[in-house]
């Protein structure tokens, strides 16, 4: 930790949560007990944004069919806690024609009023088309860019349009560079947590593609990841052995002393029991995660199967 002294350690992180629109009834309960019960929450950390879309956005990225909650409901409840919501709009296959679409627009209408929202985005066309129309939102560079060599993280955190810059997970351990960087750029990296997918994935932009493809009811044929051990499907567990997870200690002892605050969680295609745990991983106490497993799981009779 020697060589991180004197850098402008930064005193709270902020999580940014999947599943705005896919998980919303988890977060009614965890918005809640962030405001009644703080102290099951770690000090240092502080929910940064939630962020997610529609299942049937053509807009959408990284992830396809989820997202079932109520436009206005979610809304309701950002304002009610005051978190800021990111539309994760981040095809990267984009034209013209499609920036007319009705239900993205009424989306960013509804939204935009409340004036502290985001737009996670990969096309310049669209990031150009809601800069003009909707300038109330701020703007985040979408890690389905795939920024896997140092140089081009450089080039985007240079953007001044992005408000925040979502980095390749490969690029998480790259310490000796990462803290070459100002601290401006510091406070615009966020990065990605969690992520199962193979350190060694070649195919990665390939596998976005294909999301935005279907985003846009384009027929294609499936995405099949041919990386090691991808048949498991998503496993915690795995994720944690993976040379670029971010662990909570990491994020204490490494990030925070050399300047960097935000990370993020991924997770929107997957089942909200997974997601609660994330949450409980990164953001309770140990002595309060039974209080808060109990608050979600209200039915002592549950049964799991």
């Amino acid at each position: 930790m020697s060589d991180f002294v004197g850098k402008e350690e930064k005193k709270t992180a902020y999580f940014h949560l999947p599943g705005a629109f896919e998980f919303y009834g988890l977060y009614c309960i965890i918005f809640k007990l962030y405001r009644e019960h703080r102290e099951y929450f770690h000090d240092w950390c502080k929910i940064g944004s939630i962020y997610g879309a529609p299942s049937d956005c053509i807009w959408g990225g990284g992830r396809t069919g989820f997202g079932e909650a109520e436009p206005q409901d979610v809304l309701d409840l950002c304002e009610e806690y005051d978190i800021s919501l990111r539309f994760t709009f981040s095809n990267s296959l984009l034209e013209e024609e499609h920036l007319k679409d009705k239900k993205c627009n009424s989306l960013c209408r509804l939204f935009e009023a409340d004036g502290k929202n985001g737009v996670i985005i990969h096309s310049d066309l669209l990031l150009g088309y809601l800069q003009n129309k909707y300038p109330g939102y701020y703007f985040v560079s979408s890690t389905t860019k795939v920024l896997t060599k140092f140089k081009e993280l450089y080039s985007e955190l240079e953007r001044p349009e992005f408000q925040y810059v979502v980095p390749d997970f490969r690029l998480n351990k790259k310490f000796a560079q990462l803290d070459k960087l100002t601290q401006v750029q510091k406070d615009k990296v966020e990065f990605l947590c969690n992520e199962c997918c193979s350190f060694y994935c070649k195919d990665r932009k390939h596998c976005y593609e294909t999301v935005s493809r279907k985003n846009l009811g384009l027929h294609c044929p499936e995405h099949k990841c041919s990386a090691p051990g991808n048949e498991d499907g998503y496993r915690f567990s795995k994720a944690m052995e993976n040379p670029g997870f971010i662990s909570v200690d990491d994020i204490q002892k490494v990030y925070m002393p050399m300047g960097f605050a935000n990370f993020k969680i991924e997770g929107r295609g997957l089942g909200s029991a997974l997601i609660l745990e994330f949450l409980l991983y990164y953001m309770i106490k140990p002595a309060y995660q039974i209080h808060v497993r109990e608050a979600v799981y209200l039915d002592s009779m549950l049964d799991l199967f």
